[in-house]
């Protein structure tokens, strides 16, 4: 019986990338707007892009855009367990915002069940002072080949007594099988706790599937809450998943500004990019493995990274240092931020083996200055100014190490407490940062585009995140049965 003094529903997908973080965000607002204290939970996520939290935490950035969609502040608890891989086989483990060592997949996979107690810790204390917390699974509940020891998906459910609503994909195609096979690979009490399903990213008219709903609905015994329209304006709401660098990249072809990013492997907070590819006389482009950078491009950008040694290593592989040394003869801009940063100096050094196996390299060798990887993680939010425009920049840090060296003494950013961050180069077009989130910054953006010839920067870029948030849960109210839907957590 569930003694819990708030309610949850909990969202669980037949897949992963089906739209169960964006309905969680579109049901936060929904439930803000109706004056419900409502707040966002994620028990296990797995992202390299994360959010800096209020208590100096990290947790992924889903969770900071439902934080923001439910107009509450940002907590460790929202997330308690965040996986940021950083090879094929295993990953950094952060639990309750603060890294706890690294772990192989079958390593952890033996560590889950010693977590459950934190996330249900985190869950009481997020819905302390909350009349509704919308919970997100991760991945897919049928992969009963992990269901042992599961924190994500039914073993929360079950633990934490949270109902569930099953959310599929007829985008991808095959949504009545993944409903119906998702159903049958559950245990009867498993199943027992789904109150129903939504279909998603319906493109096309919605009454064509007026048949599949019965069908489901038939089979599985459980109502269907809404078969809802693709909804197309997700591209201008942060994303946390790599997939969506690509629909950002088609979206952005076209733009007289073309901005060429390396598709690093460990490729981390890359939503700097989306301010920049939602102006519409900016082109983010792209480049794969295999690629070369293409001559006509204004501005490299280097991203974060989650394993510095691993991505320099990477663009020397792919022969990327050549193409960004040539871009700098040419007499073309480079930003680098965090990783990026970086990669730019002469070397990186990491000792102790901090982000992979210990070792050091040369840089890129485009700024004067090295990087050593080691001490506390660096995990705060920042204030401050552009120090050429001294337009205002917020953002924030999440980096392990100290970079310094002469082009520190030309630091592109100026901190509201007086110091100085970041590093230009003597010729001015090389320029870096460790603060992720600058480019939201209006003003800011504005004026660094006109340097590059731009003349219709206007877009508000946070102005307009809030908007399509009230764009999605206006989407979902049209779309969705709220009432019954919302009537079912407890």
């Amino acid at each position: 019986m569930n003694f819990r003094p708030f309610r949850a529903l909990m969202l669980q997908g037949t897949g992963s990338d089906v739209g169960k973080s964006m309905l969680a965000a579109g049901l936060c607002r929904v439930c803000a707007n109706r004056g419900l204290r409502v707040r966002p939970f994620k028990p296990q996520n797995m992202s390299n892009n994360a959010a800096v939290t209020v208590e100096g935490g990290e947790v992924g950035r889903a969770q900071a855009l439902q934080a923001l969609a439910a107009g509450v502040p940002l907590s460790v608890h929202m997330n308690p367990v965040l996986l940021k891989p950083q090879s094929e086989i295993g990953a950094q483990v952060v639990v309750q915002g603060k890294m706890e060592g690294s772990a192989k997949a079958r390593d952890y996979h033996a560590l889950k069940p010693t977590l459950m107690p934190r996330v249900l810790e985190s869950f009481a204390v997020v819905g302390a002072d909350a009349d509704l917390v919308i919970v997100e699974g991760a991945g897919s509940p049928s992969e009963i080949n992990l269901r042992a020891g599961d924190i994500a998906n039914m073993g929360f459910a079950q633990a934490a007594d949270v109902p569930v609503v099953l959310v599929g994909d007829i985008d991808r195609g095959g949504v009545i099988a993944s409903i119906l096979g998702t159903f049958e690979l559950l245990e009867a009490s498993e199943r027992a706790r789904i109150h129903g399903f939504i279909v998603n990213k319906f493109r096309g008219d919605v009454s064509l599937f007026d048949d599949g709903v019965t069908i489901l609905e038939d089979r599985t015994g459980a109502p269907c809450f809404g078969v809802v329209p693709f909804f197309s304006d997700a591209r201008r709401l942060p994303q946390e998943d790599a997939m969506a660098l690509e629909y950002r990249e088609r979206d952005a072809l076209g733009g007289a500004i073309k901005i060429a990013v390396p598709r690093l492997a460990r490729i981390a907070n890359f939503d700097d990019l989306d301010p920049l590819a939602a102006e519409p006389d900016v082109a983010v482009v792209m480049i794969d493995p295999g690629t070369a950078f293409p001559g006509d491009a204004d501005v490299i950008f280097l991203p974060g990274s989650k394993a510095t040694l691993a991505d320099l290593q990477q663009v020397r592989d792919e022969g990327w240092d050549t193409d960004i040394l040539a871009h700098h003869r040419r007499g073309g801009m480079i930003v680098g931020l965090c990783g990026g940063y970086q990669i730019l100096g002469r070397a990186v050094a990491d000792p102790d083996g901090i982000e992979g196996p210990p070792g050091e390299a040369p840089g890129l060798g485009l700024l004067d200055v090295t990087t050593v990887l080691g001490g506390d993680k660096s995990l705060v939010e920042r204030t401050g100014t552009e120090v050429e425009s001294g337009e205002a920049i917020r953002g924030y840090e999440m980096h392990i190490g100290q970079t310094l060296g002469l082009d520190t003494t030309r630091p592109w950013l100026t901190l509201a407490d007086g110091r100085a961050e970041g590093a230009i180069s003597g010729d001015g077009r090389v320029m870096a940062s460790y603060l992720h989130g600058v480019f939201a910054a209006d003003g800011f953006r504005r004026r660094f585009l006109e340097r590059l010839g731009s003349q219709t920067s206007g877009t508000a870029y946070e102005a307009s995140v809030e908007q399509a948030l009230d764009d999605l849960a206006a989407h979902m109210e049209t779309h969705l049965d709220l009432d019954a839907l919302l009537d079912v957590a407890h």
